[in-house]
């Protein structure tokens, strides 16, 4: 598991111990640097990690290294030497006991947090490789032949994972069962798979190596103790951009670098999420609503984590800095565009562009507003699933929602809407949320985009609605037959008869 530390920045006119200075992952950075500034190769240390800093605020340093995420805040002043080391004292952002919990630990099972850093690096190693290796490895470990040629196992799997690969563009794609195909590894199969067939691995020349690593890391960052979001999340969402991006209104306009960027910020999207919403972390004072001044605060943490990622792994190196600047600027106008809050006002400058019939797709910054509309379709699109994949993504987001509840009770705080799981069902939640969040939305696409597609989604859609319906007025059968019953028996227990013999004015006193 990865942990979350967040160090106090070093005096100018302290002595780094020595210690700190051996450190596997110190590095040095100057405060003058911006968030589109190019890195100084020099900056980059042999580490696991990203870097992410806006100069624009002066309000923080960014680093995560060897999975830990160390976060210097007040930093003004130039040239500022950071050493990181895991020994020091978090500091105390206010006298709030969650304040005190790292986000990351949030879901965490008790004593799951407790092991060593070497660890760590084994289990992240082990999910890289396929189950069936892994399996080897450790039956050779505990002495146990192997019966089954391990490469026959391995083709069968990696066989069948292809497969799925081949219908990619289907609708029903079962990313539940690819991701156990893939050993956990979706997101960076699916999204790997998707560039090569879209040829933009060669296009823009991006290296093999670069690339993979980057998108390893991008699985990496996701936690997947999250029941909604997490890297499986992150590869339905691809998985749904790449349906749009084939939709014939799209496919015949869009350019190879918006499907680059539409397929970077699908798989980047909620890259870091932490498991409780916005508002949370505000009333929380947690220190990433502080840094993004409370305004689209995870879609903010999500883009500069990516941007971190792509500038440590230097994927875009190779090109004219302008154009790596550009695209890391785009990326997060997509990414920001996912921001729930702002979901009228996407979707009345997409109303309006429909009724007046002025959307020109050749014009790149109307192509770039429908990237964000497609983005903005693929992130919510699980009401629009056929029932089977549609009915886990509602219990995972519901379970997502009640755990933050959970935590809220625990410290105290008032519990958010549709966070409480005793006042709330799964049924109420997605009923309320297709009607008033994703109908509108899918209906608009709809028009814009009047295909078997739309119409199929639109269909899924009112089925499944259908469904929560029903599966809601069943449940209310059932408690109020339940209901009566167990009064009934309670009384007769205490009293000797039922209710219905007990006198009226009896009941009232």
């Amino acid at each position: 598991m990865e942990v979350c530390y967040q160090l106090p920045v070093l005096p100018l006119d302290r002595p780094v111990p020595k210690h700190v200075l051996s450190r596997r992952g110190a590095i040095s950075f100057s405060s003058s640097s911006s968030l589109f500034g190019a890195p100084d190769p020099r900056q980059l240390s042999q580490r696991r990690g990203a870097i992410s800093y806006d100069s624009s605020d002066q309000t923080a340093l960014y680093i995560r290294m060897l999975g830990a995420c160390v976060v210097f805040k007040e930093l003004f002043a130039r040239d500022v030497r950071v050493r990181s080391q895991v020994g020091f004292e978090p500091e105390r952002r206010s006298s709030h006991p969650y304040l005190r919990i790292d986000f990351r630990t949030l879901h965490t099972r008790l004593g799951y947090g407790s092991s060593s850093d070497s660890s760590g690096t084994e289990r992240r190693v082990h999910r890289l490789l396929s189950f069936q290796r892994y399996l080897h490895s450790s039956r050779l470990l505990r002495g146990i032949s192997q019966q089954i040629p391990l490469h026959i196992l391995d083709e069968d799997y990696n066989g069948q994972a292809q497969c799925m690969l081949e219908k990619v563009g289907n609708w029903n794609f079962d990313i539940f069962l690819f991701d156990r195909l893939t050993n956990g590894n979706s997101l960076v199969t699916l999204t790997f798979h998707l560039l090569n067939k879209y040829g933009l691995v060669e296009l823009f020349q991006l290296d093999m190596v670069k690339l993979w690593r980057f998108l390893v890391m991008v699985q990496e960052d996701y936690h997947n103790d999250n029941p909604y979001h997490n890297a499986v999340h992150a590869a339905d969402v691809t998985q749904a951009m790449y349906c749009f991006l084939q939709e014939p209104m799209l496919a015949k306009s869009l350019t190879s670098y918006d499907i680059l960027l539409g397929l970077l910020a699908a798989a980047t999207h909620d890259l870091g999420h932490p498991g409780v919403n916005q508002p949370f972390l505000i009333k929380t004072d947690h220190y990433l609503a502080t840094l993004y001044r409370n305004t689209s605060v995870l879609e903010n943490h999500h883009w500069k984590s990516a941007v971190g990622l792509l500038r440590e792994t230097r994927l875009f190196s190779h090109l004219p800095a302008e154009d790596s600047l550009n695209m890391e600027r785009e990326l997060g106008s997509l990414i920001l565009a996912t921001d729930i809050s702002r979901q009228n006002d996407y979707l009345s400058r997409f109303r309006m562009h429909l009724d007046k019939e002025n959307l020109c797709l050749s014009n790149a910054s109307h192509r770039h507003f429908v990237l964000q509309m497609a983005l903005k379709c693929a992130d919510i699109c699980n009401p629009c699933r056929p029932w089977e994949l549609s009915k886990q993504w509602s219990e995972r987001v519901t379970e997502e929602f009640f755990q933050q509840g959970d935590i809220e009770k625990k410290h105290k705080l008032e519990v958010s809407p549709l966070c409480d799981r005793e006042a709330n069902t799964i049924g109420n939640i997605q009923i309320g949320f297709m009607s008033y969040v994703v109908e509108p939305l899918f209906a608009e696409w709809a028009r814009f985009s009047d295909s078997r597609l739309s119409q199929t989604m639109l269909g899924h859609m009112g089925l499944n609605k259908a469904s929560w319906g029903g599966l809601q007025q069943e449940q209310t059968a059932v408690s109020e037959e339940a209901g009566p019953s167990a009064t009934d028996a309670e009384n007769a227990v205490a009293g000797g008869s039922s209710s219905k013999e007990i006198p009226q004015g009896s009941l009232e006193s």
